[in-house]
């Protein structure tokens, strides 16, 4: 048995999400399937992060194991032709040792999201953007942000359907950047609760447009009423993960 590790971009636009399921195409379906198109095995491909429907990834780690060993360049050549005109691509194939885990060895996770705050509305990157018409205010929204950075209980910010054992969550960074009409969020952790990063992007835009919402008060609430909207999958990507042996 020999472990892969792949690296792949995807349009989450018309999938069903990373998890497979019976309700549509997802990301870990068409990798799946791409893999026994090529070499006849049945696998189970891992990924670095559970994304949801609509969501996007830049640089999404995955892994996965052959029976019968295989070139790593070919892998990633085979499963191409099987992916082609499709929503996901392999950027990168390489062996990795057996005690490589996409999800469990990784110890950091980065995601951007990207709101269009413009007047008029989107057309050419429709799916890619959450479009805010109304005018944003950067700074208060940076100083709302860094309240989010550090270990806090999460649980304004989390799913009703999240299924973490617990709210608990230490986020590293936050950073909020505008370019030209684009306004971009960052967020680093090494693991998220689910829709955490759409429902902080939410409320701080909330407050971004003037609405009445402080940072303290929704951690202290515990409760997802207290926070902000969910912002749209649409804006979300999944940028990349770090792993101990990414320190050089």
């Amino acid at each position: 048995m020999t472990r892969y590790k792949i690296n792949i971009e995807y349009d989450g636009t018309d999938l069903i999400g990373w998890q497979e399921n019976q309700h549509g195409p997802s990301v870990q379906s068409l990798l799946q399937d791409a893999i026994f198109k090529f070499c006849g095995e049945k696998v189970i491909v891992y990924g670095a992060g559970r994304t949801d429907a609509g969501v996007h990834a830049i640089n999404m780690v995955a892994h996965f194991d052959l029976d019968k060993e295989q070139n790593s360049e070919t892998v990633m050549r085979a499963m191409n032709f099987y992916l082609v005109n499709g929503p996901v691509a392999v950027l990168n194939c390489e062996k990795v040792s057996d005690d490589f885990h996409a999800r469990f060895s990784c110890v950091q996770r980065h995601y951007k999201y990207v709101v269009l705050n413009r007047s008029a509305p989107v057309v050419l990157e429709r799916n890619r953007v959450w479009w805010v018409p109304q005018k944003l205010d950067i700074e208060k929204m940076k100083v709302a942000a860094k309240k989010l950075i550090g270990k806090h209980d999460f649980t304004s910010f989390r799913s009703i359907q999240c299924q973490s054992k617990s709210p608990i969550k230490t986020l590293d960074f936050v950073n909020i950047i505008q370019d030209g009409d684009k306004v971009i969020f960052e967020f680093s952790a090494r693991s998220f609760l689910h829709h955490q990063v759409r429902n902080m992007v939410g409320t701080l835009v909330e407050i971004g447009i003037g609405k009445d919402l402080d940072i303290d008060k929704i951690f202290e609430a515990k409760n997802r009423s207290a926070a902000g909207v969910n912002a749209p999958a649409s804006g979300l990507f999944f940028v990349s993960a770090d792993y101990a042996t990414d320190a050089d």
